[in-house]
């Protein structure tokens, strides 16, 4: 083994023997867990649409907060599903037209108001239509908002969480 091979290997064994920290990758939560990484997941809404309002995570589960991000889009525009899954649920929730997509890893996402194109125990593929976007979101600048959703079990994530790639950090071992 050359000098400077040599050299390293003495100094990396005797780090690890007196405890001395090395770098370590620090694990980034992610809302897709063990599941599918974010290469597998796609906007709702053709191309990259614009955030109207963005996620806000209630204090308590009962607390005011935006479960959900608010995508600009257009009417009768096509809703697509975000990844791949079985539709859920396809129909009105408190006067509203709903679509929701369970997923692996207890993911759950939602779309509204849309009109469904799909039905329950429907699959779908990721990048697949839902159905078409209508008006009517409260608090929509433009002609059509979809209100896009992600859940596991009972939490609330921030969709865009699927489509950005984890940020990897390296912390001190200690």
């Amino acid at each position: 083994m050359p000098a400077p091979r040599a050299l390293l290997a003495v100094l990396v064994v005797a780090g690890l023997l007196t405890g001395l920290p090395t770098a370590a990758a620090a694990p980034v939560p992610s809302p897709t867990g063990s599941g599918p990484p974010a290469a597998l997941w796609t906007w709702p809404l053709p191309g990259a649409p614009t955030v109207s309002r963005p996620f806000d995570a209630p204090a308590t589960p009962y607390a005011a907060g935006h479960r959900g991000v608010d995508l600009a889009g257009r009417v009768d525009g096509q809703v697509l599903a975000a990844g791949d899954g079985v539709v859920a649920f396809a129909g009105m929730v408190a006067g509203r037209p709903v679509v929701s997509v369970d997923h692996t890893d207890g993911l759950r996402t939602t779309y509204e108001p849309v009109t469904p194109g799909v039905a329950a125990g429907q699959p779908v593929a990721r990048g697949s239509p839902l159905g078409v976007l209508v008006a009517g979101h409260a608090g929509c600048p433009v002609d059509a908002c979809l209100h896009w959703g992600l859940r596991r079990g009972e939490t609330y994530l921030d969709p865009l969480l699927l489509l950005r790639p984890p940020r990897v950090r390296l912390l001190p071992w200690q």
